[in-house]
């Protein structure tokens, strides 16, 4: 199951709206097969290790393979590579149709004669189902093994799947007197370093929001800059929310080469607008600002975790990070760590 682990890891961040899934094959105490879940549509983690085993022209990244289409995979036979074999996988097989045929009808055509799996699927389509289809089929079925680091693997699906909103992050570079702008006009209140984390910050999320003041005044790119990335990872999404949707026409978002990753909503509450994400099967998002944004963040208790990066400066200015905030919010796990010469504070925000 570390082995099945560690595959699935190799797609971190490449699979949404699907999660990440390893599989490993092992047969007599061997490995005979390992695969994962490249990316949406592609064949799951399950489908990619047995068709190693029965093709060696298998294609990991081709779309043709998104159906079985092999009438070996249809029948179980003795024959199969697969027959008589565990199937380690890190999530419980699917068991409806979606974009590819079940997991679970390939894994029973494969003859593996036993499936161990690490975590529950949240989805209501496939919670519990799995064991039940392969059990009644004469597959011996074992779950819970390494559950937690399992989940660990899809902590923003899962949330994603059980509440039906994105996991939340908020993030603010600001001043020891909790300001986001500078009167002094200087361009960064943070050091290089904090700025490079909040970059793979970005990198960990599949979209970015700010609201619609900021664009205005700004001008952001919210794209990923000077850090190197897993090839194929994608530009997350960036999002306006403005109450009015009137943004500059030549804004960045609008105009650069990721103008088609844009999403602006206007005359939506911030909870509408996460909804609408969650409906294209965004699981994380983080809300970079300003601070009415933050403030109605807060303020709706939509916030699950936070990274605040605190320079050694005091400047004054106009802006608060939080604007608007009725009730406290507060951390648990709360971690203090050095940046350069800013300090980041994070945790998640403790719910009622």
């Amino acid at each position: 199951m570390r082995l099945a682990v560690k595959e699935a890891s190799r797609a971190l961040g490449l699979t949404a709206p699907n999660p990440v899934v390893g599989a490993v094959i092992v047969k007599n105490g061997r490995v005979i097969a390992k695969g994962y879940h490249h990316a949406a549509g592609l064949p799951h983690a399950e489908i990619e290790a047995i068709r190693k085993l029965e093709d060696r022209n298998y294609q990991p990244n081709s779309k043709s393979n998104t159906q079985l289409g092999n009438p070996q995979l249809l029948t179980p036979n003795s024959q199969l590579p697969a027959a008589g074999s565990t199937l380690y996988v890190t999530l419980e097989p699917c068991s409806s149709h979606g974009k590819t045929p079940p997991c679970s009808e390939a894994i029973i055509a494969a003859g593996i004669s036993r499936v161990v799996y690490g975590a529950t699927d949240p989805d209501k389509r496939h919670l519990g189902r799995a064991a039940k289809i392969l059990r009644k089929a004469g597959i011996e079925v074992t779950d819970g093994i390494l559950s937690r680091e399992c989940a660990a693997l899809n902590s923003h699906w899962n949330h994603l799947a059980s509440t039906g909103l994105p996991w939340i992050i908020t993030k603010a570079g600001i001043s020891l007197d909790g300001r986001i702008d500078s009167p002094l006009h200087r361009r960064w209140i943070t050091s290089a370093a904090s700025r490079r984390e909040a970059m793979r910050l970005r990198a960990s999320v599949e979209a970015i929001l700010v609201g619609g003041g900021t664009v205005r005044a700004d001008d952001p790119s919210l794209t990923i800059r000077g850090i190197k990335l897993p090839k194929g990872h994608p530009q997350p999404w960036r999002v306006v929310w403005s109450r009015t949707g009137k943004i500059p026409r030549k804004s960045k978002l609008l105009t650069d080469t990721h103008r088609q990753r844009t999403l602006v909503f206007s005359n939506l509450s911030l909870r509408k607008v996460l909804q609408e994400l969650s409906k294209r099967g965004i699981s994380s998002v983080l809300i970079e600002g300003g601070g009415q944004t933050l403030g109605e963040a807060f303020r709706r208790k939509l916030v699950d975790e936070v990274r605040f990066f605190i320079a050694p400066v005091i400047q004054g200015g106009s802006v608060p990070a939080v604007s608007a905030l009725i009730s406290s919010a507060h951390l648990t796990d709360a971690s203090y760590t050095k940046i350069g010469s800013d300090v980041m504070v994070s945790g998640k925000v403790k719910k009622a």
